[in-house]
């Protein structure tokens, strides 16, 4: 598929982490890097759950999570989403700076291989229940959560590791929210919180 802007903002949302692999695989393209907006657009933008999938995944792998800057432009991304949210937008708007950013097909395809390995273990784990934990009124709160993270990010660049542990957060949510899995839920808020313990440690 090209790398054609906004052809897919209406995509349902992926109901598991293999079919969001699946259409970030049919996506990309060998002759060009992929822009963000492309991965996105993939995913589904009516949602805010692929935002908070596609920035943990990101930010978690260590082929592209470790590269200066990537945990920024990701928390970036989740504070838009989550503000938008919180105000009660249907549909995330991004600037046109951010979705433009692009990644080297090498790299994004050794992210998808390496993220395929644990994928298929995930789903098989993923169930609805303590469905309350991820319906209105509850995905404020994971909103709120998601947005107090994102904007902790930028600083623990110089921590090691502490970005990771606060995209693993951000990927529980997600993986929470598009399989109504209450128990994602709270191991997200378990790891946020265990993320704010390892910085006031850390520092």
């Amino acid at each position: 598929m090209s790398d054609a802007p906004n052809t897919h903002s209406d995509t349902a949302a992926p109901t598991s982490l293999t079919d969001l692999l699946d259409r970030l695989d049919q996506a990309a393209t060998p002759e060009q890097p992929i822009r963000l907006g492309t991965v996105l657009d993939a995913a589904g933008r009516r949602s805010f759950a692929p935002f908070l999938l596609i920035a943990g995944l990101i930010t978690v792998t260590p082929l592209i999570g470790d590269i200066p800057g990537v945990p920024s432009l990701m928390a970036a991304l989740v504070i838009l989403a989550s503000s938008q949210l919180l105000c009660g937008r249907d549909s995330v708007w991004l600037p046109k700076r951010l979705v433009a950013r692009r990644i080297a097909y090498p790299r994004f395809a050794k992210t998808l291989a390496w993220l395929r390995r644990p994928a298929r273990g995930i789903d098989r784990m993923l169930k609805p229940r303590l469905v309350w934990l991820t319906r209105p009124p509850a995905h404020l709160a994971i909103a709120v959560t998601c947005l107090g993270i994102s904007l902790a990010m930028p600083p623990m660049e110089v921590i090691p590791f502490s970005a990771n542990l606060a995209g693993l957060a951000l990927t529980l949510f997600g993986l929470a929210l598009i399989a109504r899995d209450g128990l994602m839920a709270l191991l997200g808020y378990l790891f946020s919180g265990t993320t704010v313990a390892f910085i006031v440690f850390a520092v």
